[in-house]
């Protein structure tokens, strides 16, 4: 929340840094599908690069904070959310009145050829992994453990694909890490990019459900949890690269590597080591 993500990418883009982006994600009560579309298009023409646009439909208490009261339904309301934005960012015209979310209209059409805008969803349960499978084209998971992707998540995506005779949307994996060094604290490092998760209630019934103990009254009882089950990635570069590939094997289409952790507890440039030191071993890992 200190700055705006699109911003920061149209700086990025501004600066130089023409590369693909991505959300994962943005929470839709901060804004109407329209504009969403607006930005996600924005970034992707400014970097000339595709651009997945994750969407979320929040905690209830963050919700309830910004409407006034939580999604009654919160699967109808993101299905409605990312249908519209999908159809937005393709050109198409959108004449809905849904129960969250009314448009009628259409985006003005881009010049060809223009960067593909691809719309995401967080997906933390089988009911969001069908919406998922439904309308999106990326699935986006966080921190999640991976039997429970492919397990449970996956299977519901196909489901909802198979209902609208689609393909199924790519399952994009975001994965928290660090490299072991002296005088890290695994918990610690869990704890500095994600205590707020590990204090809501969806997120620890996600982490239940996949069999592991979490509470929303006891995050480090939660971190120690991550740790331990092995979702929270640590070891050295070529271990922790060694489960990235296992991810892909599994199934998952993109493994986005976050250091979020070190980043908050120990500055960039020890964030940006750790990243170079997994790339480069994954940069000669067997991925076939």
């Amino acid at each position: 929340m200190t700055y705006d993500t699109y911003h920061l990418f149209a700086y990025l883009a501004g600066r130089g840094l023409n590369v693909p982006t991505g959300t994962a994600v943005t929470v839709m009560p901060l804004r109407h599908p329209y504009e969403a579309a607006i930005q996600a298009r924005s970034v992707a023409l400014f970097t000339g690069r595709p651009m997945i646009a994750g969407f979320g439909p929040g905690a209830v208490e963050f919700v309830a904070s910004l409407r006034g009261s939580a999604y009654r339904s919160p699967l109808t309301a993101s299905r409605e959310y990312l249908s519209m934005v999908r159809a937005l960012v393709n050109g198409e015209p959108v004449e809905k009145a849904g129960e969250y979310h009314c448009l009628h209209g259409m985006l003005p059409p881009l010049p060809s050829p223009a960067p593909r805008v691809d719309v995401g969803v967080g997906v933390l349960r089988a009911g969001m992994a069908k919406v998922a499978g439904e309308v999106a084209d990326a699935a986006i998971t966080w921190l999640t453990p991976l039997p429970y992707i492919t397990g449970v998540l996956a299977p519901a995506m196909r489901e909802g694909a198979r209902e609208q005779d689609r393909r199924p949307p790519r399952i994009v994996s975001l994965v928290h890490f660090a490299v072991d060094r002296p005088g890290r604290d695994a918990r610690r490092l869990v704890l500095a990019a994600n205590d707020k998760h590990l204090g809501t209630r969806h997120y620890t019934a996600m982490l239940r459900s996949a069999g592991l103990k979490a509470d929303p009254a006891d995050p480090a009882g939660g971190a120690d949890a991550l740790i331990e089950s092995g979702v929270f990635l640590t070891g050295s570069a070529g271990e922790i690269a060694k489960q990235v590939v296992d991810h892909l094997h599994a199934g998952v289409d993109e493994v986005v590597l976050s250091p979020g952790g070190v980043l908050l507890s120990h500055g960039e440039k020890a964030a940006l080591a750790d990243l170079r030191e997994v790339v480069a071993e994954l940069g000669g890992a067997d991925r076939d």
